[in-house]
């Protein structure tokens, strides 16, 4: 079951501003897009924390059977480990905004 790990509202560049929520990290992020992009390898936007550490990076994706775009996020950051965390943006249950999205993360079984 997806867990969400903190929300984030679109912005006006294109990007995103929230709150991530965990044990060990409680920061207000912003996803901005990675405008120097220069290969796929790359991501489509860069995750900072609010005093401008960076924890992680975005990608475009396209859902395999809803054909829908989505970002896919991946974390890392000295407080959460040696592990990453991987998580995607998507809709937020209960919420009617398009512009308000749950940080949701898919645990292992």
């Amino acid at each position: 079951m997806a867990q969400a790990l903190g929300y984030v509202t679109k912005t006006d560049n294109g990007g995103f501003k929230g709150v991530i929520n965990m044990l060990s990290l409680r920061k207000r992020i912003e996803i901005v897009p990675n405008n120097t992009k220069e290969s796929d390898r790359q991501p489509d936007f860069r995750v900072y924390t609010e005093d401008r550490v960076e924890i992680g990076g975005g990608w475009n994706k396209v859902g395999q059977q809803s054909g829908r775009p989505y970002v896919s996020l991946t974390f890392a950051h000295p407080d959460m480990g040696r592990s990453k965390l991987y998580a995607n943006l998507g809709r937020a249950a209960g919420q009617d905004d398009e512009d308000v999205l749950a940080i949701l993360w898919n645990p292992e079984n």
